[in-house]
């Protein structure tokens, strides 16, 4: 067994049931290169490091780190939920928010996601979340309520003598009729080397409406291992834009199931890589329902020696007739040593669809970066302009306060990795 999966493992205490997954996962170790969900993206560096489990107590935080984060938010600090640092009395009748350790302690019915199992001998992650999960946020919209403000989750990863792991389920469940925004941000405070591993459930009952942000700006050296399984009934819409900004290692799985008919999704995101980071997204979108409509607008950028793997998978099932689907990821290749690897996938079991896929790996245009130097530009501020505006693209699917939020992190991000 591998130094990651057996330090892991010495941090458990749960039930028989929990047991079982902490055994299947041990027993199918972790993938390698040959299992093709894993092909692109090495866990060999990460199998040889250890790490302690979260202690209870939320590690201390200077609140100006929160500043520009509003209220209504719910504030994590390695993996622990900050009481000093959340600000929830802000919100609304007709939205629960509360922390997953809470529900369980209270005996909520809604905790019951936690059961819920893993087969796949590459889900290795989502098998040892099932069995080591403790913490998290439960949300949930009663019927009709239509939530104004944003509702903001953060998470924070503070360095220290040690390297932490936690492993949170969360639950966002909006039943029939209401909407709400949600806005994650993952920020450090330090070269935090910590592993986060997140399994998310999105329920969307029908004619429901979420527009959900999610900016991962975590340390240099941390791992973030993120899992978001999403189901939407009849009508209902959930539009998502991911910005992955940081960590040595992040990985995003996405699959989402529109099970009703008219459902809609939107998925836009930005993956940057510079320095040595390595960035994997994965979607998994399946079209079940008829007269369904998928969006995903994808931009990737490699700079230095970091590495981006993208995977667009979609899937319309027989039946789903009607189906509207269009997946575009380009990705910017900044660097020689950079590697980009885009994997679009289309497979159609119905009839009378419209479908669309396509991927591109480039370099800035060429006429555009002479015409900015002819108007007396420095070769290298023509580069991150150009770089800035195709990156910025994908972000204008959510409302204006979502996206004025997403626009200044990612040009932040930006500035400091050099492209803009």
């Amino acid at each position: 067994m591998s130094a990651l999966l057996d330090s892991l493992a010495s941090g458990f205490c749960g039930s028989d049931a929990r047991r079982a997954e902490l055994d299947a996962a041990l027993q199918a170790g972790l993938p390698g290169p040959r299992t093709e969900a894993w092909k692109y993206t090495s866990l060999r560096q990460l199998e040889r490091r250890s790490f302690q489990p979260a202690p209870l107590a939320p590690a201390v935080v200077d609140a100006a780190l929160l500043a520009d984060i509003p209220s209504p938010r719910l504030v994590f600090v390695n993996g622990r939920p900050s009481g000093a640092l959340s600000d929830v009395a802000a919100v609304p009748a007709g939205v629960q928010l509360a922390t997953l350790s809470s529900a369980l302690a209270a005996g909520d019915e809604a905790a019951r996601f936690l059961g819920r199992r893993f087969e796949r001998s590459e889900e290795v992650f989502a098998r040892l979340n099932a069995a080591l999960a403790d913490e998290g946020v439960l949300l949930r919209v009663e019927e009709g309520v239509q939530v104004e403000a944003p509702l903001q989750l953060v998470f924070i990863s503070v360095s220290g003598e040690t390297d932490l792991s936690w492993h949170h389920r969360h639950l966002i469940e909006l039943r029939s009729g209401a909407a709400l925004g949600v806005v994650e941000h993952h920020l450090h405070v330090g070269d935090a080397a910590h592993l986060d591993n997140t399994l998310v459930h999105v329920h969307l009952a029908q004619d429901a409406v979420l527009s959900h942000a999610r900016v991962q700006a975590d340390a240099t050296r941390a791992t973030s291992l993120l899992r978001t399984d999403a189901v939407l009934a009849r009508n209902a819409q959930y539009r998502r834009v991911d910005l992955e900004l940081g960590a040595a290692l992040s990985r995003h799985e996405l699959n989402v199931r529109l099970e009703g008919d008219n459902a809609q999704l939107t998925t836009n995101g930005v993956l940057l890589g510079n320095g040595r980071r390595h960035v994997d997204t994965r979607l998994g979108i399946e079209h079940i329902a008829r007269d369904t409509a998928s969006e995903m607008v994808w931009r990737g950028v490699a700079a230095n020696r970091s590495r981006v793997v993208f995977h667009g998978g979609i899937h319309i099932r027989e039946g789903a007739d009607g189906t509207d689907a269009n997946l575009s990821n380009k990705n910017l290749l900044l660097s020689a040593d950079a590697e980009i690897d885009t994997q679009p996938t289309l497979v159609i079991d119905a009839d009378e669809v419209k479908a669309a896929h396509g991927a591109t790996v480039g370099q800035l245009d060429a006429n555009a970066l002479f015409y900015l130097r002819s108007r007396g530009l420095p070769a290298d501020r023509a580069q991150q302009l150009l770089s800035a505006a195709f990156c910025h693209e994908p972000l204008n699917v959510l409302d204006a306060r979502l996206t004025e939020q997403l626009t200044a992190q990612l040009s932040r991000a930006l500035a400091v990795a050099g492209v803009a």
